[in-house]
């Protein structure tokens, strides 16, 4: 329960709000949260009142009221910028990567027409969001291998039973003929379950460790660059990308906020080796 002993029963909704933020910016979140819900109970039509609350759930990781906030803001303003961006961060958090991938891509779309400036904020939760969704999927498909290899395995021995039991309703082979038969039709499902294993193991340690580095990607797209290009303040994009932005949004490195015209861009051709050499190396990249 929060302690302040400000008296509030007289302010305006405004006049709140702004003492929620005097809160938050002391870092007394509860506090923060009980002004901004005591501005919303004088006027619950005002989404940043909203987004505030979330953000101080955010805060104190409260990410299912954090959640529930920020789509009340989104009732209000569909075109909120920080709403959708604080719902993305909290579903990622629940681990719902794709609602989170489209609210952060949303946020970043909104923040670029808006002409906003949330510098690399939006753009590296995007990444941040992408790759968890990635580790999913790549375990996901670890277990699926691991579960084909157990199979093929159970279906290797379970043929060799069924060798040598046909072999034992044979009347006519003697007990030594018997024997050899058996220790050949053994040695040959060891010598396919090895082999079988050893096809396994050999991509066995790439499989786990499957990834693409954050250099290679572009920090507008999230995309595997294609078209490498280097800003004179030293940052990469892809050129697609830098340009709209350039004409777009303005002539800044979105980065470094540094002026830029299209003219200083640079193709990067060490990039472009590199990134050309890793997809040569790992085509299951292509998909990423």
């Amino acid at each position: 329960m929060s302690k302040h002993t400000y008296s509030t029963a007289n302010l305006t909704d405004v006049q709140l709000k702004e003492q929620g933020n005097q809160m938050f910016s002391a870092r007394k979140f509860d506090d923060a949260i009980n002004c901004y819900s005591k501005a919303i109970i004088k006027n619950s039509t005002n989404a940043t009142y909203f987004t505030n609350r979330a953000l101080c759930h955010l805060k104190l990781k409260r990410w299912d009221q954090s959640c529930q906030d920020c789509r009340r803001a989104l009732d209000i303003d569909p075109s909120l910028v920080k709403a959708h961006f604080f719902l993305g961060q909290c579903l990622m958090e629940l681990e719902l990567y794709d609602e989170a991938i489209k609210h952060l891509q949303r946020a970043y779309d909104l923040a670029k027409e808006q002409k906003q400036n949330f510098g690399d904020d939006i753009t590296s939760q995007l990444r941040l969001a992408r790759k968890k969704r990635w580790n999913v999927m790549e375990e996901k498909r670890i277990c699926q291998e691991i579960e084909l290899q157990t199979y093929l395995n159970r279906l290797i021995k379970e043929d060799m039973e069924n060798r040598l039991a046909k072999l034992k309703l044979v009347d006519d082979v003697n007990e030594d003929h018997l024997k050899e038969k058996q220790q050949e039709i053994e040695q040959e499902c060891d010598d396919h379950i090895t082999e079988l294993n050893n096809i396994f193991a050999k991509i066995d340690d790439r499989r786990r460790k499957r990834d693409v580095p954050d250099f290679l990607c572009g920090k507008i797209s999230f995309e595997i660059l294609a078209d490498p290009v280097i800003t004179p303040s030293g940052i990469t994009y892809e050129r697609k990308d830098i340009e709209e932005h350039l004409q777009r949004v303005g002539h800044f490195d979105p980065v470094t906020r540094v002026k830029l015209t299209q003219d200083q861009l640079i193709p990067n051709f060490s990039m472009k080796e590199v990134v050309d050499v890793f997809l040569a190396e790992n085509e299951w990249a292509l998909d990423f």
